[in-house]
Order: structure tokens, then C-alpha cells, then sequence
């Protein structure tokens, strides 16, 4: 387990801001030199002046942005903008229905002394089937108990005894239920609660067990469920269109972290993430091994360009085309818009596409992707063409952060234009980046993987608890069911989208 020191960090941070805002002195003085000198120069010496002026004004901005501003991408709304799209009024804030939980009633009667009507003195009856409600959520306290499993023996006046079978054994002999150690799993892969935090709460609910048999019983639950794993990764592979993309995971071996990635493949209804040493383009290649469709959609990163020129490289067709993301290009011009108003008409035109977009979010199948189809082409197409033109007429600084934002787009085009012509391809990567999302939060909770074999357990729980969310099923019912079904019949694969078509099919 890695510790961490509190005062050791907040006094880093301090030592962060500190640099950071000399660093913000230091462009201040030098942006006041340039005025200055700019006000003397003459000529060329002028001109060179003023790109450099222009690029120190580029680069305090974004320091400034870094320091003081807000992380969010939203927009503020300008004067006189108006909303493109009906927000649903307000109906106040009352008490949130909780269908999930049961209900218990507790009836309270008067105490014999308050019996007598404090009015004439009489003796107070029960008025029957008359009670003032009001409703309070409790909490009821895990327990952990011993079940003491009795195999009753037979036997046969020949000698033969006959034992009754037991429950399914995660580890032959072991002393943890099936149900205990997804627990464990969904604890620390759902919840994000680190094994060494689990033991201490344990602890304290009366259950004495260390950190390193909580790590046994989800490693022996992973062994059960790897081929469910591996069958994940076939099926999204499977599918037309895809998303990938990539974050980083520590392998905290030996007392020393090394940065490893997480690689992840996601489509529309299931999710697969592989963790390797490598941000490369031979990991890109492992990763996509044996897909089957013909597009990928992918962010800015160079390895998935570079793929496909590999494949031309020796002569062969790619296999799939990339679509770009349209949110990271749209990031470029968001970080630009503070120190150049122009951006803010690419802001719009892309504001634009999405409000389209966002018209089949309440349709479903062959409707959804019917109208989606139809709306690209009539109104999407224009506005991408605008946006083209919008591109080659804007004039912008070489290395300014317009300039570049308008370049990251020109050297993607062709992926940005793939959306128009295929309804099943998204506008953006935000599905898979949404599915990277519980990592990066588990990453910050429990730190990464201190052995190979966790990189692998925590690519395969967070790869099945996903999924099954994606497909509508309680992660924890999946769990329970696949590793059932795995320890009557090693190597049975369960998938949650065929428990989510039984429970369709048993609804109906």
C-alpha cells in the first residue's frame, strides 16, 4: 500500500502555486519590456515585436486559464444569446422517491399517562384506522456472521456413506462465501474503497480479516470470470463502429511506480479494458486485434493515425476508417475564445450540430437512426461546410492558440466528416471517455495495481461491472450468476446482455 502524507502534499501544492505565479510575474515584466521597446522599434525589428507580444499573450493566458480558471468547457450564455433548446420547468425540490427501498411500519401509541384528555379529564381512546404519517430513511448495519453448514451423512447397511453437497466453493476449502468476495470486488472496483480501507471498516463491524485475504477471494473470483472477460472483449470487437481510447494506471512494483495505461474498446452496449506498459502503436495494434467492424472512433492522439499508415506501409488496405471526435476539437477553440472573440463563431456552428443531435435522444433502433440520417444531411451537412470554409478564411498567427485549434481540425477533417454519411457513427468519443471515467476514480482512490496479476484483476472488474451497467443489469446479480455458473461448469461464459435478455423475455 502506498501512504500518503497530507502535509507533505498540501506543502507541494504550495510550492506548485508559487512557481507557477513567478512564472506569471516573470511574462507580466516581459510583456511591459515588449510595449515598450515596441513603441521605439522601427521596421522589421516592429513586426518580430509584435508576433512575440502576441505569443506571450497567448502563453500568460493559458497560464492564467491553468491557475485561476474554471475547469468546466461549459459556455456561459452572452447578452441577448438566446437558448436553442426548451429546458424542462423546475417543479421544486421535494423528497426523492425511493421505490427500491421496503417499507416498515411502526405504530407509537400514547404513554399511559398522556391517556387522560388534558380537556375534561376522560379517558382517551384508540380512534381505529386513524394515524398522522411521516416517513424517515434508516440505515440497517451490514453484519457479518458464520454460517456453520451441517452435510448431513447417509449410510447403507453395505458401508457406503453418502454427504450432502455444500455450497459453491469460491477456493476449495476456503473459509469466504461466493457472496463475500463480490462484495469485496464491488467495493473496491464499484465504490472505488481500497482493500486496506475495507479491512478497517470490517474491523469495526467485528470481522477480523487482513487485506491480503481480501485480495485472495477477488483474485480467486477473477480466475472464475476470466472467460467472461475474454468474451467481452470478442463481442465489442464485434460490433460496426467502436470507440477507443486510453488512460494512464500505475504499477506500483517493488516500492517504485511505473506508468502502464489502460487501453479501453467501447461500443454502445458493453465495454472492454485491457491494461498494458505501453502508449504505443503496437499497444493500439494488440488492443484492436481481431476487430471486425469498419470505424473507430478516436481523439487527437497520433498512435491511431499511425496504425493505419503502418498498414500502407506494407502494402496493405486498412482495415477501418477513424472518425475524430468533434468535443476535442471543439476543446481547442474553447481555450482560445478568451483572448480571440472570433472563436466563439466556431463555438456556435459546433453548438449548432449538437442541438441536432441532441433531437433523437428519446428515440430508440431503426427510428433513431432513420431520423438521425435524414437531419446530417439536410441541416448537419451545411453547417459542416460552413464550418470548412469558416476554416481556410480565418486568418489566424502560426502558433497561436486559434492557429493551432483551426490546424487541429484542417489535419483531421476527413475522420470530422465521417459522422455525416454513417448514422451509427457518433459525433463524439464521450461514450468511451464516460466508460474510462470509474478508472480514473478508482486510480485516485487505491493508487493502481501493486503486481501484474492486479492490473489484470482490475481491467477484468471494471470491464464486467461496466458492461453490466451499459446492458441495464445489476452489476452485483451478474457477478453472483456468471460466478455460479462458472464454478458448477469451469469456463462457462456469462455475459450481461444475455441476462438482460432473460429477465426482457421473463417481463414479458
Amino acid at each position: 500500500m502506498v501512504c500518503i502524507d497530507t502535509e507533505s502534499d498540501i506543502e507541494q501544492l504550495r510550492r506548485v502555486a508559487r512557481l507557477l505565479d513567478a512564472e506569471n510575474q516573470r511574462l507580466h515584466t516581459r510583456l511591459v519590456a515588449l510595449v515598450r521597446a515596441l513603441q521605439t522599434a522601427q521596421g522589421q525589428d516592429s513586426v518580430q515585436l509584435e508576433l512575440e507580444l502576441s505569443r506571450l499573450q497567448d502563453q500568460l493566458s493559458r497560464i492564467n486559464q491553468d491557475i485561476y480558471g474554471p475547469s468546466s468547457e461549459q459556455r456561459g450564455r452572452r447578452d441577448g444569446e438566446k437558448v436553442s433548446r426548451e429546458k424542462k420547468p423546475q417543479t421544486g425540490h421535494g423528497p426523492t422517491a425511493q421505490r427500491l427501498l421496503p417499507v416498515i411500519e411502526v405504530v407509537h401509541t400514547l404513554d399511559p399517562a398522556d391517556e387522560i384528555c388534558p380537556k375534561c379529564g376522560d379517558h382517551l381512546e384508540q380512534w381505529e384506522g386513524q394515524f398522522e404519517s411521516a416517513e424517515e430513511i434508516d440505515v440497517v448495519e451490514r453484519r457479518f456472521r458464520i454460517v456453520r453448514h451441517q452435510r448431513q451423512k447417509s449410510r447403507c447397511e453395505c458401508g457406503h456413506i453418502e454427504t450432502a453437497l455444500g455450497p459453491p466453493k469460491l477456493i476449495p476449502g476456503g473459509r469466504y462465501s461466493v457472496d463475500f468476495a463480490i462484495a469485496v470486488a464491488m467495493e473496491k472496483f464499484l465504490y472505488h474503497m481500497p482493500l486496506s480501507r475495507q479491512e478497517k471498516q470490517m474491523r469495526s463491524q467485528g470481522l477480523l480479516v487482513s487485506s491480503q485475504t481480501l485480495w485472495d477471494q477477488i483474485f480467486a473470483l477473477a480466475r472464475h470470470l476470466e472467460p467472461s472477460y475474454e468474451a467481452l472483449r470478442t463481442y465489442v470487437l464485434s460490433a460496426a463502429v467502436i470507440g477507443v481510447d486510453e488512460t494512464t494506471w500505475r504499477l506500483m512494483e517493488k516500492q517504485s511506480a511505473k506508468k502502464w495505461w489502460v487501453w479501453t474498446i467501447c461500443r454502445q452496449d458493453a465495454v472492454f479494458h485491457a491494461i498494458h506498459p505501453h502508449r504505443s502503436t503496437a499497444a493500439a495494434r494488440a488492443t484492436l486485434d481481431g476487430f471486425a467492424g469498419d470505424t473507430i472512433v478516436v481523439d487527437g492522439y497520433a498512435a491511431y493515425p499511425a496504425l493505419l499508415k503502418s498498414y500502407a506501409a506494407h502494402g496493405l488496405s486498412p482495415p477501418f476508417q477513424l472518425a475524430a471526435c468533434w468535443v476535442h476539437a471543439r476543446r481547442g477553440f474553447h481555450k482560445a475564445a478568451p483572448d480571440y472573440p472570433k472563436a466563439d463563431e466556431m463555438l456556435d456552428l459546433i453548438a449548432t450540430l449538437y442541438e441536432i443531435e441532441s433531437r433523437v435522444t428519446d428515440l430508440d433502433g431503426d427510428e433513431r437512426l432513420t431520423r438521425l440520417a435524414e437531419w446530417r444531411r439536410v441541416e448537419s451537412a451545411p453547417i459542416v461546410a460552413e464550418i470548412k470554409t469558416w476554416l481556410h478564411t480565418t486568418p489566424a498567427r502560426k502558433g497561436s492558440s486559434l492557429g493551432l485549434a483551426i490546424t487541429y481540425m484542417l489535419e483531421r477533417w476527413s475522420a470530422l466528416e465521417v459522422f455525416l454519411g454513417r448514422p451509427d457513427v457518433p459525433i463524439d468519443n464521450l461514450q468511451t471517455e464516460r466508460a474510462i471515467r470509474p478508472i480514473a476514480v478508482g486510480r485516485k482512490n487505491h493508487y493502481g495495481s501493486r503486481s501484474h496479476r492486479g492490473t489484470f484483476v482490475a481491467a477484468l472488474f471494471y470491464t464486467l461491472i461496466e458492461s453490466a451497467e451499459l446492458a441495464g443489469v445489476d452489476p452485483g446479480d451478474y457477478l453472483t450468476e456468471a460466478t455460479l455458473r462458472a464454478i458448477a461448469n469451469p469456463g462457462t461464459v456469462t455475459l450481461p446482455h444475455s441476462l438482460a435478455a432473460i429477465a426482457a423475455q421473463a417481463a414479458a
